[in-house]
Formats: C-alpha cells, sequence, structure tokens
C-alpha cells in the first residue's frame, strides 16, 4: 500500500550526521557582514502583535498574543512564538498567571537598547563540535504585566507547534526532550536536541534592566520544568543551529517595472520579500512557512505582472520548486513538504532512520495549476520563451532526491500525462461518475481544506468546471513547442477537444435553481436556525437565485452541498469561455449573488465571504458553515483578488482587438466579442458586481495581507474580527489566520481598473 506521506529518502543520510542536503559554511566568531541592511516589519492584529526580521544571516518571525478583556479565554492564552523559514522550524512558550485569574496576565514585546524591538544573534559553533552551522536567531524585551509561568513550551518543528495550537497535540518523545536549566547569571534556559542529533533549538530568559542584572522586580526561577517569573521585563533569545535559507531581497522580488511597489506598498513587499527563497516560496507566516503548492502558484499566476523573472527569479522558484516535488510515480503535485525536525520524526515513525524530506500527494486540485503557470510564463512571457530550453533541462533532485536522475522536463511531462489520463474518460462520456473525484479515503483535496470545507463532497466545483479544462488548455499549447512534451504533437488537438467537453458538460451537474419563495424562505429559516443577528435581507431576493453547489455527493447523503461561493472565480480568471449559452447566465449569476448582502449573498462591510449556507435547507448548514470556520462566513484575501481580476478580464474581453493587449500584456488575435457584452443588463450587473466588490476590498484595505479574517455583527453593521478568536464549528480547535499569506500579496498586482469605475 502506498505511503500517503511519500518519503524521498537520503540513502547516506545517517541520523548521527547531517543531512548531505545541507551545504558547508565557514564558523567564524563574528556575524558575516550583509551587503543590505537588516529588514524589520511589525503587524498588528489584537490579540496577536507580530514581528518580522531578516538580514543575510538569519530570517525570524516573532509572534505574541496577549489576550484582550473580551477574547475567548479557552482559545486565546498568553503566549511567545519564535519561527524560522529553515526547516519549517520554531520555538514557542504558553503563559499562565501565577497568582491571578485567567485572562489577567498580558505580554508585551518592547522596545530596547537590545533592538526596537528585535536584533539578530549569531554565535559560532566550537571547532570540536559536529555542527559547523552557527546558531542564529533573534532576541528581544518581553515585558509581563504580572507574575506568569511557563505552562507548555515547544521547541523544534512549526508543525509541532500548530499541532498543539490547534489541536492540544504534545508528543511525549519531542516534549520529554526538552532540558530546563537554572544558570547562575540569574537566567533560565530550555533547549532542545533534534531527532538528527545536531540540530538544537533554544530559549533563553533573562531578567533585564536596560542590560543590568539589578531590577530587583525580575526573577526566573526553574523548579524541575517548570519555569516562574516574577512581574517585569526579560530578555528573551532564541536559536537554531541549522542551515538558513537564501532570501530573495524586495528589489529581487519585483520586476524591474515594479520596483516602485517597494515604496508605495512597503509592508507587502517586505512580506513578499520574507517568504521568498531562492529555491522555494513560503506559503504563510507563521503557520506555514514552507512549500506548499497550491498556494505557491496561485499567487504566482496572481502576481504575474509583478514577479521577476528569468534566471533566479521567484517565478522560476516557483515552479522549479513544484517540478521538484512532483511524484515521478503517477504525476501528483506536492501539496506540503515535511523537512528538518518534523521530517526525522516523521521517518522515524516509519522506522526509517533520516532526515530526508517528505511529500504530501492528497491534493487533487494542485495537479492542475502546474501547467496553466507553465503555460502563461513559458509561452505569454518574453523571457519565459527564451529560458524553456535551459530551465526544462535543469536536472531535479537538490531537494527531493526520489527524483534524481529526471529533468524538470521529466517531470512537467509526467503531470502533463496525469492531467491527460483523467481527463479523458469525462471527454469520451460525459456522466457523474467520471468527473474528478477526490482520492480515496481522503475528506480534503482542494483549498477549501478543512473538515467543513466542501460538506465531506467526494466531486469539487472548482476542480472539475474550471481548473481540469483550464489546465487542458495550457497542455494544449504547451505541447505546440518542440522542447516541452516532447512526442506529444498531438496533445495540440488532443487537449483542445477535452477541454472544450470539459468546459461545455461539467456546470450541469453542479447547478441549483431555487424559486424566489422558497430562496426567501429558507433564508429566512437559517436566520431563526442560526446565530446571525442582523436583517435577513430577503428583500433583495427579487428573482430565483442560482449558484453552484460547492461539490457533489456530500455528508449525510446530500447529493449536492447547496453552498453559495466564491469559487466561480477560477472560471472567470483562468478561462475564456466560448458557449455564450452558458457564459451569459453564469457572469450573471455571479454578479446577482455578489451584489446581494449577506445572507441573502456573498456580500458584508468585512468584504464578501467565500461561503454562505443560507439555502441549504438543512440545519447542518447553519451548524458548520459559521464565522469561526476555517471555510466558513469568512473572508479569504486571495478570493477577493481572483474574483476581481477574473470579473475583469471578463469585462476585457469585451473591448479586446488586435489592436489591445490582454491582461497579461500579451496580444491577442480578434476573436468575437462574448453576447453578454451587448446584453445591457447583463453587461451592467457585472460591471456594478465588479465595482461593488472593488468599494468592499477598498473599505478593507488594512486586512488584506492576512490569510483569512471573520466578523462580527453589531452596532447594525458587519465588524472585522480575527478568525482565532471566534468559537470553531463542532467545539474542535480554531486554526489561527497567518497575519502574512503569500497568495494574499496579490494586491502587489491586483489593482481597479477605473475605466470601469461608475
Amino acid at each position: 500500500m502506498k505511503l500517503l506521506l511519500s518519503l524521498c529518502l537520503l540513502g547516506t543520510s545517517l541520523m548521527t550526521g547531517v543531512a548531505a542536503s545541507r551545504k558547508e559554511v565557514r564558523s567564524t566568531h563574528e556575524a558575516p557582514k550583509c551587503a543590505n541592511s537588516a529588514s524589520t516589519l511589525s503587524l498588528s492584529d489584537p490579540p496577536y502583535d507580530n514581528y518580522f526580521y531578516s538580514d543575510c544571516n538569519v530570517a525570524a518571525q516573532v509572534v505574541v498574543t496577549s489576550p484582550l478583556p473580551d477574547s475567548d479565554l479557552s482559545l486565546i492564552a498568553p503566549r511567545l512564538i519564535i519561527a524560522w523559514p529553515a526547516g519549517d522550524s520554531g520555538a514557542c512558550a504558553y503563559f499562565a498567571p501565577q497568582n491571578g485569574v485567567n485572562g489577567s496576565l498580558s505580554l508585551e514585546l518592547i522596545n530596547s537598547t537590545i533592538g526596537k524591538p528585535l536584533a539578530p544573534i549569531y554565535t559560532a559553533e566550537l571547532s570540536n563540535s559536529s555542527n559547523t552551522y552557527p546558531s542564529v536567531g533573534v532576541q528581544g524585551v518581553l515585558r509581563f504585566n504580572s507574575s506568569a509561568t511557563l505552562t507548555v513550551p515547544v521547541l523544534g518543528s512549526i508543525r509541532s507547534i500548530r499541532e498543539f495550537s490547534e489541536g492540544s497535540v504534545l508528543r511525549p518523545k519531542i516534549q520529554d526532550a526538552i532540558k530546563f536549566t537554572s544558570n547562575s547569571d540569574g537566567s533560565a534556559s530550555l533547549q532542545r536536541l533534534w531527532f538528527d542529533n545536531v540540530t538544537t533549538t533554544s530559549l533563553h530568559f533573562r531578567p533585564w534592566n536596560n542590560g543590568s542584572n539589578s531590577d530587583k522586580g525580575s526573577m526566573v526561577s526553574v523548579d524541575g520544568r517548570t519555569v516562574k517569573f516574577e512581574t517585569g521585563d526579560y530578555l528573551f533569545s532564541a536559536e537554531i543551529n541549522y542551515p538558513q535559507l537564501s532570501q530573495t531581497s524586495p528589489t529581487a522580488v519585483l520586476n524591474e517595472n515594479s520596483q516602485e511597489l517597494i515604496s508605495s506598498m512597503p509592508d507587502q513587499t517586505k512580506a513578499l520579500s520574507f517568504m521568498s527563497y531562492s529555491s522555494k516560496v513560503l506559503a504563510g507566516a507563521w503557520h506555514y512557512l514552507t512549500y506548499f503548492g497550491r498556494d505557491s502558484m496561485i499567487t504566482a499566476l496572481l502576481l504575474e505582472p509583478v514577479l521577476s523573472v528569468g534566471n533566479a527569479s521567484v517565478m522560476e522558484a516557483v515552479i522549479g520548486s513544484v517540478l521538484e516535488r512532483v511524484d515521478r510515480t503517477d504525476g501528483s503535485v506536492c501539496h506540503e513538504e515535511t523537512i528538518g525536525d518534523y521530517a526525522t520524526w516523521s521517518n522515524l515513525q516509519n522506522n526509517i532512520p533520516s532526515n530526508a524530506m517528505g511529500c504530501d500527494y492528497k491534493m487533487i486540485d494542485s495537479d492542475y495549476f502546474l501547467p496553466i503557470l507553465m503555460q502563461r510564463y513559458f509561452l505569454q512571457n518574453s523571457v519565459g520563451q527564451q529560458r524553456i530550453k535551459t530551465f526544462f533541462n535543469t536536472p531535479a533532485g537538490s531537494a527531493n532526491v526520489a527524483n534524481r536522475n529526471l529533468t524538470f522536463g521529466d517531470l512537467a511531462l509526467i503531470n502533463a500525462e496525469r492531467i491527460m489520463r483523467l481527463a479523458g474518460p469525462f471527454a469520451h462520456n460525459s456522466i457523474k461518475k467520471n468527473l474528478i473525484h477526490l482520492k480515496e479515503g481522503q475528506d480534503i483535496g482542494q483549498w477549501r481544506d478543512s473538515e467543513y470545507g466542501i460538506g465531506g463532497g467526494r466531486i469539487p466545483y472548482d476542480v472539475n468546471t474550471a481548473l481540469v479544462p483550464a489546465a487542458l488548455r495550457s497542455i494544449a499549447s504547451l505541447a505546440q513547442n518542440n522542447s516541452i512534451f516532447s512526442g506529444r504533437k498531438n496533445w495540440s488537438k488532443l487537449a483542445n477537444a477535452y477541454a472544450t467537453v470539459w468546459e461545455d458538460k461539467t456546470l450541469e451537474f453542479f447547478r441549483l435553481k431555487i424559486p424566489r419563495s422558497e430562496a426567501q424562505s429558507l433564508v429566512k429559516s437559517y436566520v431563526n436556525e442560526s446565530s446571525f443577528a442582523g436583517p435577513n435581507q430577503v428583500s433583495s431576493i427579487d428573482d430565483d437565485v442560482t449558484f453552484y453547489a460547492l461539490a457533489l455527493d456530500g455528508n449525510d447523503k446530500l447529493s449536492k452541498v447547496k453552498v453559495m461561493n466564491t469559487d466561480d472565480c477560477f472560471r472567470h480568471f483562468l478561462l475564456n469561455i466560448t458557449n455564450n449559452a452558458q457564459l451569459t447566465p453564469f457572469l450573471n449569476q455571479t454578479a446577482n449573488n455578489i451584489r446581494r448582502t449577506f445572507p441573502a449573498g456573498l456580500m458584508t462591510d468585512a468584504g464578501m465571504i467565500v461561503a454562505n449556507p443560507a439555502f441549504g435547507g438543512d440545519p447542518v448548514y447553519a451548524k458548520n458553515w459559521t464565522t469561526g470556520a476555517y471555510h466558513g462566513t469568512v473572508i479569504w484575501s486571495w478570493q477577493l483578488a481572483m474574483m476581481a481580476k477574473g470579473l475583469e478580464m471578463q469585462l476585457e474581453r469585451c473591448e479586446l482587438t488586435t489592436e489591445k493587449l490582454g491582461h497579461n500584456g500579451q496580444q491577442h488575435a480578434a476573436t468575437p466579442k462574448p453576447k453578454f457584452c451587448s446584453d445591457k443588463y447583463v453587461y451592467d450587473n457585472v460591471k456594478a458586481a465588479y465595482n461593488e466588490l472593488w468599494d468592499s476590498i477598498e473599505k478593507n484595505t488594512s486586512q488584506l495581507s492576512a490569510e483569512v479574517w471573520s466578523w462580527v455583527y453589531r452596532d447594525d453593521g458587519f465588524q472585522v474580527t480575527p478568525l482565532g478568536v471566534l468559537p470553531p464549528p463542532g467545539g474542535g480547535s480554531q486554526i489561527e489566520s497567518n497575519i502574512q499569506q503569500l497568495w494574499s500579496l496579490a494586491f502587489l498586482a491586483v489593482s481597479r481598473n477605473k475605466a470601469y469605475k461608475d
């Protein structure tokens, strides 16, 4: 039986040595001088305060969590997190008040003579050490408003910290390895040796009074495995001796024509730089400081107009990192990599003594983004065209040794063969059975990858109606180039023929049309069944309501998961549909749903929500898709960007000629304008939806770089609220939003087209 977590084994890697992929660095007593100054960024989203520091020697994020007066204390606790992109590693400490009631303890990272507020650490290893890597990290001053106890430390992997923060999971072999030390200078240290027997994570606390230990009001003590703090300030430092990644500077992440963004959008460009490295880009800070295939490819598609291109560019780092991790046995794209301490631990669970990375291949949507991205970069970008032969001849296996002796071109072909193989049955016999299903034994498989994301559905809407045909169109284009998909010239016609069937025949399986009176009744019932405190908005339902189910074959024998959603955006953004009988009503229903206010539609004062369960007609909908659900009645930044750009691209088709450039700067051949362009009602409706969406985006500009946010209804409006402070459905653990998410930086490239502004 094939393991879900596919291990890429390093035959020569031993538990007592350093993995072969590590590069040698010189040991020195002084930190190497950096050509560029350090980059810092501070972002607050109470109860979370986030601080970023990076230079040529280290990159790290610090998160300080301090409960607010109205925080749910079962979800929010005082906490310090230090996260490193290198090895997807981190250190975490949870605190509780020593003598006060729960909720009385607050933490604050303050400016000091050490840093404003962070400073780097660089400590050379001794020459006789088994690890030649310096210990690097950050330090700062943490203020406790009252006495505190360190209740739970987690040292080693971000994955381990995530498991505890999201599911209260602590693994004894990890926790028991933490050493607690009381030092002669009055400080306390926590240290853990990784499973590789080489790398160490250290967390250190010392009483602080402007650099002096004389502050009698501050004291830290260690009693066994308990660490106690008196009220006051403490210098904390966190270090790892693990090889750091080669970060891409803000100037290098952007192309020549987009350098002005460094001054006009400094926070976003710093965040993009913090998550961009020579070998890959990272998905989000702090939860996902590692490779995620889907996230990086969607980001590259949305940010294509501004990202750097060519050798050592961000675009090629994204595509190369995905190809590097393709499963050579079946062409699946890796969703998330497992590296660092968690990789070694995972390997040990399978009795494999190796530090080698692993890959998660359970997602099905990631497979289809790869040819779309390759086609847009290598065929629609002049620099990309020049790079085809060199890039596709690049040897694979630098990170994923299972792909050694293959090239990027080989792996691109293996992925395309998978897509053609899976798309064929439906193209020849368009029945439900032949649609793309989630993989056997998996409950998730596309971007709504949480427990209630698609309601247990087995056949997701976005994959079948948009991603498959878009990937097929891209394969058809790529096959025309002799340097790509060599020997598959016939795919040019075949993939296009398949794509037409998938474009024309899939929507009907997901379509829902609810008569006006029934729709109004369903919304009224939903308001009564849910905790929503606002108006039901039924007066805005002036016609039958049409939308497309999130998925087919859902939980509780639901043939269709009847949740109105934003996944129409994939079809608008990725496809230029020529079937006018479908395109006109499809665009119109999208516009209607955006323009109606929740719970009658998708719009709120806090932004466009990604799911509206009000038309389901079953209490399970109100219970599972909530303001506290990761993919519930919440707002995702990148979905705002893709919907806005997708609608713009459709409107743009009404003006496109041989002389007019498309959204990607390439000249298009003259094609008949879609019929919706001459349908004044539909065209005006789509244009109005575009503008109302942008009005909402501009109103919530301060949220746009975050991963996801929620809302509460009070004072006659939808008030923005962090997702992590609201209780999740089913009484489970909450998934906390990232303050910076890679694909949420899309608004660096996506902006309002004023030509369509009313």
